[in-house]
């Protein structure tokens, strides 16, 4: 987890990057920033807010990462935190030349050297660059004698950072360890600051192995185990209580226990391990069979796995435990759930 609301802020620099498609310019400053305490209090809420995830990612290149035009100018700033004015321009330049899609709105551009920030518990400096895109209007009321004026202006909503990245000065010459924030979500015209500009992957760490993990699985009850064996509604709802409630329990993930403890049947096992096969290569990924199971991402996944059976447009069945509770059969009026409780509420 990091924390970095109580590091100091040593450089700041501010370039307006526009979107070159639209004609529109690349202003970029002379000067660091000069802030007052109230205004660099406000600037760090701002940046620092949105970032409440525990999935990082890192730096990735074609051949050598020194190819990496960010990564190079975070290596440069991290050896000598009075260049970031220099490097700050050379990233702004970068964020212009990837500005090629007619969607991308023009922004400001801020570069900041964090010192001292805590990561997973660790004391580290950080480099984080922030793209403000969106002006919202905000009325301004000033006293005039006896009366008040009050004017419309434009200005940064502090609530809402629209792409923001946090490189921690950890494992280098891996891509070192990333945050990233993108408002835009996965859309195509948003792909441009991670894909064009950072040009980053996700770090293969236990986050990725968990997420993965609860991922396949869940494609392999879901979409895969009917088609080949004849289970029922209720029985893949017992698979996908078994799996969470491992994951929330354990601390370690191992395959073979896994296997064990959720799969039973050996046929359902070995179908799996084909599964998980075709799954890593059709994905060009690589899931790990033991690892620390990370709690943040099966906290993330348990949304996904919500065990619900939708008869019809009559009646929703949500499962949250014994299997045995529930029976399948069909008679003359059609097919049927039976269901055992002791109490009702």
């Amino acid at each position: 987890m990091q924390y970095f609301e109580g590091s100091a802020i040593t450089h700041i620099c501010l370039h307006r990057v526009g979107n070159q498609v639209e004609s529109e310019f690349l202003n970029l400053s002379q000067k660091e920033l000069a802030l007052t305490p109230e205004v660099k209090e406000l600037l760090v809420k701002y940046f620092l807010t949105p970032f409440k995830s525990e999935e990082y990612f890192q730096f990735t290149s074609e051949g050598h990462i020194s190819n990496n035009e960010v990564w190079k100018s975070v290596c440069a700033i991290f050896d000598k935190p009075e260049q970031t004015l220099a490097q700050s321009k050379l990233l702004a330049q970068h964020l212009y030349n990837q500005s090629s899609h007619p969607n991308i709105k023009g922004g400001d551009f801020f570069v900041v050297y964090f010192k001292e920030g805590l990561l997973n518990g660790d004391t580290v400096d950080a480099v984080g660059l922030f793209k403000s895109e969106n002006k919202e209007p905000f009325l301004k009321v000033s006293p005039i004698e006896d009366n008040f004026e009050v004017d419309s202006e434009e200005g940064i909503n502090i609530s809402k950072l629209d792409k923001g990245c946090m490189i921690y000065n950890i494992d280098r010459e891996n891509g070192f360890v990333i945050s990233i924030v993108d408002g835009k979500g996965k859309s195509a015209e948003a792909r441009y600051w991670t894909d064009a500009f950072l040009k980053v992957e996700q770090r293969k760490d236990q986050y990725f192995n968990t997420e993965s993990t609860m991922t396949l699985y869940k494609s392999y009850v879901i979409e895969h185990l009917p088609e080949e064996y004849n289970v029922t509604k209720a029985d893949q709802a017992d698979l996908l209580n078994r799996s969470l409630n491992f994951f929330k329990e354990k601390q370690h993930f191992d395959q073979e226990t896994f296997n064990n403890e959720v799969l039973f049947h050996q046929e359902y096992i070995e179908s799996f391990n084909r599964y998980k096969q075709h799954y890593e290569a059709e994905k060009a990924i690589s899931i790990e069979d033991s690892f620390s199971i990370s709690p943040a991402a099966v906290k993330r996944q348990q949304r996904h796995y919500k065990s619900v059976i939708k008869l019809d447009k009559n009646f929703h069945i949500y499962i949250h435990g014994d299997r045995s509770k529930i029976e399948h059969g069909e008679d003359e009026k059609g097919r049927f759930y039976k269901l055992y409780f002791n109490n009702e509420e």
